[in-house]
């Protein structure tokens, strides 16, 4: 396993949408792996292949995100493969929103309270299953990543605009 670099916002690549896995070798379960041990590091709660410059349809996730408790001795990870959501009710504002991505910004963004998703596990089983509160939210973000999609893009236009602007002038001063 190995720490893979994370790509951030402006890189034209997280913006691409990616594409479906035909099949699950050693290449993907490689990749999982050291998006596990990345996401870890990080850290964060969730990490989808396009944030370590790889286009292709694979996210994982924290399995103890919604433990308060977890004062991050426990690092277990789930793999989603070509994940979709295929139902979504309710509404919540994830507050403080952030992404590996998106350095030093956060903001409330609008999602769905309650998902369901469909993928395929690191075997290749299918999987179906209905989630709400932050695992929803890490759901709806890290699909969204997928679609070249990132939480800043959820956002006013203004706010979004101020973020451009701040990072824009650091990236400017270095």
């Amino acid at each position: 396993m190995a720490i893979r670099n994370i790509l951030t916002y402006p890189e034209k690549s997280l913006l691409q949408p990616s594409v479906k896995i035909e099949s699950i070798d050693d290449e993907i379960r490689t990749l999982i792996n050291d998006m596990g041990e990345t996401m870890f590091d990080a850290p964060g709660v969730g990490l989808a292949a396009p944030q370590v410059g790889v286009n292709k349809r694979v996210i994982i996730y924290d399995l103890h995100a919604r433990d308060k408790d977890n004062d991050g001795t426990v690092n277990e990870f789930k793999a989603l493969i070509n994940p979709e959501i295929i139902e979504a009710s309710g509404s919540i504002v994830s507050e403080k929103e952030g992404c590996l991505s998106v350095v030093d910004y956060s903001a409330d963004v609008k999602r769905y309270e309650t998902v369901v998703v469909r993928a395929l596990d690191i075997d290749g089983n299918p999987l179906e299953f209905k989630t709400d509160g932050i695992l929803s939210v890490i759901m709806q973000h890290e699909i969204d990543h997928l679609d070249g999609i990132l939480f800043i893009n959820r956002i006013s236009v203004l706010k979004r605009s101020l973020y451009k602007k701040k990072l824009a002038k650091e990236l400017n001063s270095n």
